[in-house]
């Protein structure tokens, strides 16, 4: 997915750009990039590949190098970035965090229209330079920004480092959050608040969608008013958000303990404690202890000294040694006991499937498996949810595929839950995992605790509808507050 961060001050900014950027980290795993503008008007820049290291370790050794009060900083999980451009409309540096599904095309139109697209290492298309192109093709910022939203399919947030600030866009839609901060002598822009408490920033304003703000040291200025209809994406509360973050006012440690708490209270099945898959599942278990009213233990502890975050390596046999290499189990407390745990989602449940085969070579007398979302039957069209290349890696399509002979026949009825479909998809993940009980959080649950009207999140990938078609979706008719 990705996230980023930038600041203004009437200080030299480097500390809090190279902290505040750091916070983005769980958001991506690929790059990261920083670049600052100093009073003289240059541009320091730096970007590294973050596959097998992490952010500070990379960038704390060049600090001194950025100098100046404005900066910009982003952790990508795509391309190479910020990206520094010169135009009519001024020099500034870019930052995004998008999934662009017709940049071919837009590649190819913009060809034809005489302008020039570079290549990076692996010889794709660099989306954040398509989206600086976009950009200058408008008389001004504003109308710039509208020509990406106007054009892109898919979704794209943006910051841009100015000679006259931080300019903020959030995507059309609202996909992915864009939260302000301020502190004295400096304001900051992000995609978690999880970066404001240690910087000392206050959070001031969430950017509505479609929303363009410029950030200086002491104001913030509305360059465009926000759209009437909004999407973000429920998966931020479920898995991708960092527990302190906020998206809309919603804290999502809170919606993870509400989603548990009310599982808990409807759930008969008899256990003797409750255990969260690290990270994003603790939250979650938490909450489950208190509905259910049976402890919460610790079954399973992530090793921190050496994964403080997951890294996503592009070999899949790779990637399954690295899920169980930083997970250790605790016999002491799995032994003889009959153990729920709780966990954000089931994607391919490779990782879930081994988790359950060692738990019961442990001593598990019962393994229970709940998850805070509802079975994931669709891939995301709006973010870059996973490193899924087909909708067959989800366990769901696999097993629909079985049952229909068809991964795309009678969708509607997997995803309707307690369905006579919905109940025979849930009973077999849970024969394949080798699980004594699974369930998957209900809709309406997850909706309620997230307290947003449903017609502003987006449950593409539970349900197989955004709330809108993507025609909508592609049309500006209907979105500006005229």
């Amino acid at each position: 997915m990705g996230g980023f961060f930038g600041t203004v001050s009437m200080r030299p900014c480097r500390a809090d750009l190279f902290y505040g950027t750091d916070y983005q980290s769980h958001m991506g795993t690929k790059r990261g990039g920083m670049v600052t503008l100093s009073e003289e008007g240059e541009f320091f820049r730096s970007i590294h590949n973050l596959e097998s290291s992490y952010f500070r370790t990379r960038f704390e050794d060049e600090l001194e190098k950025f100098k100046g009060n404005a900066g910009i900083g982003v952790i990508s999980d795509t391309d190479a970035q910020p990206m520094l451009m010169n135009s009519h409309l001024g020099r500034f540096a870019l930052v995004t965090v998008a999934k662009i599904n017709n940049q071919e095309e837009l590649c190819q139109k913009l060809l034809a229209e005489g302008l020039h697209l570079s290549e990076f290492s692996s010889g794709k298309i660099n989306p954040t330079e398509l989206v600086a192109l976009l950009i200058i093709k408008g008389k001004d910022f504003v109308t710039g920004i509208e020509n990406v939203f106007d054009h892109i399919k898919g979704s794209c947030s943006m910051l841009l480092l100015t000679e006259n600030g931080i300019i903020a866009a959030r995507d059309s839609w609202g996909r992915t959050p864009i939260v302000v901060g301020q502190k004295e002598g400096a304001m900051a822009v992000a995609s978690e608040n999880t970066a404001f408490p240690n910087l000392d920033f206050e959070t001031k304003y969430f950017v509505g969608p479609g929303e363009i703000v410029r950030i200086t040291a002491d104001k913030m200025e509305q360059l465009r008013r926000p759209n009437k209809r909004m999407q973000i994406c429920s998966f931020l509360w479920v898995y991708y958000g960092f527990p302190t973050s906020c998206y809309e006012g919603r804290n999502v440690e809170w919606v993870r303990n509400e989603c548990g708490r009310r599982m808990g209270e409807e759930d008969k099945t008899e256990v003797d404690c409750a255990c969260g898959i690290p990270d994003s599942g603790i939250g979650m278990a938490v909450g489950y202890a208190v509905g259910h009213k049976c402890p919460y233990t610790r079954a399973i502890n992530k090793y921190t000294p050496t994964w403080p975050r997951s890294f996503t390596p592009s070999n899949q046999e790779m990637r399954n040694l690295v899920a169980k290499m930083k997970l250790i189990p605790n016999t002491a407390i799995l032994r003889g006991k009959r153990v729920l745990f709780c966990d954000d989602s089931i994607v391919r449940g490779t990782q879930l499937r081994d988790n359950t085969k060692v738990f019961h070579e442990l001593g598990a007398k019962e393994v229970h498996m709940r998850i805070a979302c509802p079975p994931l039957v669709h891939g995301c069209k709006f973010l870059n949810f996973s490193a899924s290349k087909s909708d067959l890696e989800l366990i769901t399509r696999r097993i629909i595929k079985d049952f229909e002979g068809d991964e795309n026949k009678n969708l509607e009825a997997y995803t309707r839950t307690d369905s006579p479909e919905y109940k025979r998809m849930v009973e077999e993940i849970a024969k394949r995992l080798n699980l004594d009980s699974l369930r998957f959080n209900k809709l309406e649950t997850l909706i309620e605790a997230i307290g947003l009207p449903k017609d502003q999140i987006c449950t593409h990938c539970f349900d197989g509808s955004s709330a809108f078609t993507l025609e909508e979706i592609n049309s500006q008719d209907s979105l500006f507050n005229d």
